[in-house]
Protein backbone atom coordinates (compact mmCIF):
# COMPACT_ATOMS: atom_id res chain seq x y z
CA UNK A 1 0.00 0.00 0.00
CA UNK A 2 1.41 3.41 -0.52
CA UNK A 3 2.91 5.16 2.14
CA UNK A 4 1.06 8.32 1.71
CA UNK A 5 -2.20 6.45 1.75
CA UNK A 6 -0.97 4.42 4.81
CA UNK A 7 -0.88 7.84 6.70
CA UNK A 8 -3.99 9.21 5.51
CA UNK A 9 -5.86 5.93 6.67
CA UNK A 10 -4.37 6.48 10.06
CA UNK A 11 -5.33 9.92 10.40
CA UNK A 12 -8.80 9.57 9.50
CA UNK A 13 -9.42 6.86 12.00
CA UNK A 14 -7.58 8.38 14.68
CA UNK A 15 -9.44 11.49 14.13
CA UNK A 16 -12.70 8.68 14.37
CA UNK A 17 -11.84 8.15 17.91
CA UNK A 18 -10.79 11.07 19.15
CA UNK A 19 -13.84 12.33 18.21
CA UNK A 20 -15.99 9.18 18.81
CA UNK A 21 -14.73 8.76 22.14
CA UNK A 22 -14.03 12.41 23.73
CA UNK A 23 -16.41 14.33 21.90
CA UNK A 24 -19.08 11.37 22.81
CA UNK A 25 -18.11 12.05 26.51
CA UNK A 26 -18.53 15.40 26.04
CA UNK A 27 -21.75 15.57 24.74
CA UNK A 28 -22.97 12.85 27.53
CA UNK A 29 -21.66 14.80 30.43
CA UNK A 30 -22.97 18.08 29.53
CA UNK A 31 -18.67 19.20 28.92
CA UNK A 32 -18.14 18.30 33.17
CA UNK A 33 -14.47 19.31 33.29
CA UNK A 34 -12.77 16.76 34.52
CA UNK A 35 -14.62 13.84 32.49
CA UNK A 36 -13.97 16.14 29.16
CA UNK A 37 -10.34 16.94 29.49
CA UNK A 38 -9.89 12.94 30.63
CA UNK A 39 -11.42 12.10 27.39
CA UNK A 40 -9.57 13.59 25.16
CA UNK A 41 -6.19 13.49 26.91
CA UNK A 42 -6.32 9.85 27.24
CA UNK A 43 -7.58 9.13 23.63
CA UNK A 44 -4.62 11.56 22.47
CA UNK A 45 -2.17 8.97 24.26
CA UNK A 46 -4.31 5.76 23.02
CA UNK A 47 -3.62 7.06 19.37
CA UNK A 48 -0.21 7.82 19.90
CA UNK A 49 1.24 4.76 20.60
CA UNK A 50 -1.42 3.17 18.24
CA UNK A 51 -1.35 4.97 14.85
CA UNK A 52 2.00 7.60 15.94
CA UNK A 53 4.60 5.30 14.06
CA UNK A 54 2.35 5.03 10.97
CA UNK A 55 1.27 9.16 10.79
CA UNK A 56 2.95 10.48 13.52
CA UNK A 57 -0.47 11.13 15.14
CA UNK A 58 -1.26 14.60 14.35
CA UNK A 59 -5.36 14.12 14.21
CA UNK A 60 -5.86 17.88 13.93
CA UNK A 61 -5.49 20.36 11.14
CA UNK A 62 -3.55 22.80 13.44
CA UNK A 63 -0.92 20.38 14.21
CA UNK A 64 0.13 19.21 11.07
CA UNK A 65 -0.05 23.13 9.73
CA UNK A 66 2.60 23.42 12.51
CA UNK A 67 4.85 20.35 11.09
CA UNK A 68 4.03 21.80 7.69
CA UNK A 69 6.13 25.06 9.01
CA UNK A 70 8.62 23.27 10.92
CA UNK A 71 9.06 21.88 7.80
CA UNK A 72 8.70 18.35 8.99
CA UNK A 73 6.02 17.35 6.33
CA UNK A 74 5.80 18.46 2.62
CA UNK A 75 2.44 20.72 1.54
CA UNK A 76 1.23 17.58 -0.35
CA UNK A 77 1.02 15.38 2.95
CA UNK A 78 0.03 18.30 4.84
CA UNK A 79 -3.60 18.78 2.45
CA UNK A 80 -4.16 14.49 2.50
CA UNK A 81 -3.56 14.64 6.14
CA UNK A 82 -6.36 17.38 6.68
CA UNK A 83 -8.69 15.92 4.20
CA UNK A 84 -8.15 12.62 5.89
CA UNK A 85 -9.01 14.53 9.68
CA UNK A 86 -11.89 15.90 8.60
CA UNK A 87 -12.96 12.73 6.77
CA UNK A 88 -12.64 10.82 10.01
CA UNK A 89 -13.95 13.75 12.64
CA UNK A 90 -17.47 13.94 10.86
CA UNK A 91 -17.58 10.06 10.80
CA UNK A 92 -17.13 10.03 14.00
CA UNK A 93 -19.48 12.70 14.77
CA UNK A 94 -22.10 10.91 12.60
CA UNK A 95 -22.00 7.64 14.10
CA UNK A 96 -21.74 8.75 18.06
CA UNK A 97 -24.41 11.14 18.05
CA UNK A 98 -26.12 8.84 15.95
CA UNK A 99 -26.06 6.07 18.76
CA UNK A 100 -27.68 8.81 21.33
CA UNK A 101 -30.31 9.48 19.03
CA UNK A 102 -31.19 5.91 17.95
CA UNK A 103 -31.40 5.89 22.55
CA UNK A 104 -33.16 8.45 22.69
CA UNK A 105 -30.58 10.81 24.41
CA UNK A 106 -29.76 14.04 23.52
CA UNK A 107 -26.59 15.55 24.37
CA UNK A 108 -26.57 18.36 26.58
CA UNK A 109 -25.15 21.70 26.65
CA UNK A 110 -22.22 22.15 28.59
CA UNK A 111 -21.18 24.83 31.19
CA UNK A 112 -20.33 27.18 28.60
CA UNK A 113 -24.27 27.45 28.35
CA UNK A 114 -24.25 25.86 24.56
CA UNK A 115 -27.63 25.89 23.61
CA UNK A 116 -27.06 23.24 20.64
CA UNK A 117 -24.88 20.78 22.51
CA UNK A 118 -23.38 18.35 21.02
CA UNK A 119 -20.09 19.00 22.08
CA UNK A 120 -20.01 22.01 20.05
CA UNK A 121 -17.99 24.76 20.14
CA UNK A 122 -19.60 28.46 21.05
CA UNK A 123 -19.17 31.47 22.37
CA UNK A 124 -19.00 32.78 25.71
CA UNK A 125 -19.33 36.14 27.48
CA UNK A 126 -15.83 37.04 25.90
CA UNK A 127 -17.67 36.82 22.54
CA UNK A 128 -15.62 36.86 19.24
CA UNK A 129 -12.51 38.47 20.53
CA UNK A 130 -12.31 36.33 23.53
CA UNK A 131 -12.52 32.78 21.71
CA UNK A 132 -10.27 33.89 19.25
CA UNK A 133 -7.67 35.00 21.60
CA UNK A 134 -8.37 31.52 23.99
CA UNK A 135 -8.21 29.46 20.92
CA UNK A 136 -4.90 30.77 19.62
CA UNK A 137 -3.16 30.58 23.06
CA UNK A 138 -4.35 27.18 24.04
CA UNK A 139 -3.27 25.89 20.07
CA UNK A 140 0.07 27.41 20.45
CA UNK A 141 0.77 26.06 23.67
CA UNK A 142 -0.32 22.34 23.03
CA UNK A 143 1.12 22.42 19.27
CA UNK A 144 4.38 24.01 20.59
CA UNK A 145 5.02 21.00 23.19
CA UNK A 146 4.38 18.39 20.59
CA UNK A 147 6.98 19.97 18.39
CA UNK A 148 9.18 19.96 21.27
CA UNK A 149 8.56 16.50 22.17
CA UNK A 150 8.77 15.11 19.49
CA UNK A 151 11.87 16.18 18.02
CA UNK A 152 14.21 13.50 17.22
CA UNK A 153 17.37 15.46 18.81
CA UNK A 154 15.07 15.95 22.29
CA UNK A 155 15.34 12.28 22.85
CA UNK A 156 11.24 12.11 24.06
CA UNK A 157 10.39 9.53 22.03
CA UNK A 158 9.14 6.78 24.29
CA UNK A 159 6.96 9.61 26.48
CA UNK A 160 5.93 11.58 23.76
CA UNK A 161 2.71 10.32 23.55
CA UNK A 162 1.80 11.01 27.41
CA UNK A 163 3.66 13.99 27.30
CA UNK A 164 1.18 15.07 24.56
CA UNK A 165 -2.09 13.67 26.31
CA UNK A 166 -1.32 15.15 29.39
CA UNK A 167 -0.87 18.82 27.57
CA UNK A 168 -4.29 18.10 26.06
CA UNK A 169 -5.65 17.41 29.33
CA UNK A 170 -4.15 20.41 30.33
CA UNK A 171 -5.44 22.82 27.74
CA UNK A 172 -8.86 21.05 28.30
CA UNK A 173 -8.95 21.99 31.96
CA UNK A 174 -8.49 25.36 31.23
CA UNK A 175 -10.18 26.09 28.29
CA UNK A 176 -13.59 24.19 28.52
CA UNK A 177 -15.29 27.17 30.05
CA UNK A 178 -13.94 29.37 27.85
CA UNK A 179 -14.73 27.88 24.42
CA UNK A 180 -15.45 24.23 25.11
CA UNK A 181 -12.16 24.11 23.60
CA UNK A 182 -11.34 22.96 20.45
CA UNK A 183 -7.49 23.64 19.23
CA UNK A 184 -8.65 21.39 16.59
CA UNK A 185 -10.30 22.48 13.93
CA UNK A 186 -11.55 18.80 12.58
CA UNK A 187 -13.20 18.34 15.90
CA UNK A 188 -15.41 21.78 15.50
CA UNK A 189 -16.56 20.96 12.15
CA UNK A 190 -17.46 17.20 12.76
CA UNK A 191 -19.74 18.48 16.33
CA UNK A 192 -21.08 21.97 14.23
CA UNK A 193 -22.21 19.34 11.81
CA UNK A 194 -23.64 16.78 13.98
CA UNK A 195 -25.69 19.88 16.19
CA UNK A 196 -26.94 20.62 12.72
CA UNK A 197 -28.27 17.22 11.54
CA UNK A 198 -29.56 16.02 14.38
CA UNK A 199 -30.83 18.48 16.19
CA UNK A 200 -31.69 21.48 13.34
CA UNK A 201 -29.52 24.20 14.99
CA UNK A 202 -27.09 25.80 12.83
CA UNK A 203 -25.64 28.02 15.76
CA UNK A 204 -22.38 26.09 16.14
CA UNK A 205 -21.72 25.89 12.32
CA UNK A 206 -22.54 30.08 12.39
CA UNK A 207 -19.62 30.32 14.54
CA UNK A 208 -17.12 27.19 13.67
CA UNK A 209 -14.91 29.39 11.32
CA UNK A 210 -13.74 30.72 14.58
CA UNK A 211 -12.47 27.22 15.63
CA UNK A 212 -10.58 26.86 12.59
CA UNK A 213 -9.26 30.22 12.54
CA UNK A 214 -8.17 30.24 16.13
CA UNK A 215 -6.52 27.12 16.04
CA UNK A 216 -4.49 27.57 12.86
CA UNK A 217 -3.26 30.86 13.89
CA UNK A 218 -2.07 29.23 17.22
CA UNK A 219 -0.79 26.44 15.12
CA UNK A 220 1.56 28.79 13.17
CA UNK A 221 2.64 30.86 15.96
CA UNK A 222 3.82 27.96 17.88
CA UNK A 223 5.99 26.48 14.64
CA UNK A 224 7.60 30.20 14.58
CA UNK A 225 8.49 30.16 18.21
CA UNK A 226 9.73 26.80 17.64
CA UNK A 227 12.06 27.48 14.65
CA UNK A 228 13.17 31.13 16.75
CA UNK A 229 14.05 29.78 19.75
CA UNK A 230 15.68 26.88 18.49
CA UNK A 231 17.72 28.59 15.69
CA UNK A 232 18.99 31.04 19.10
CA UNK A 233 19.84 27.76 20.39
CA UNK A 234 21.97 26.35 17.72
CA UNK A 235 23.56 29.58 17.44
Amino acid sequence: MNDLLKKAIAECIGTFVLVFAACGVAGWTGGELVATSLAFGLTIVAMAYSIGRISGCHINPAVSLGCLLAKRMTLKEFLVYVCAQIVGGFLGAILVFGIFKMAGVTPVGDACNYAVGYAANGLTAGGIFGALIAEIVLTLIFVYVILNVTDEKAGHGKIAGIVIGLTLTLVHLIGITLTGTSVNPARSIATAFSALIYNGDATALAQVWMFIVGPLVGGALAALLYKVLHAEKAE
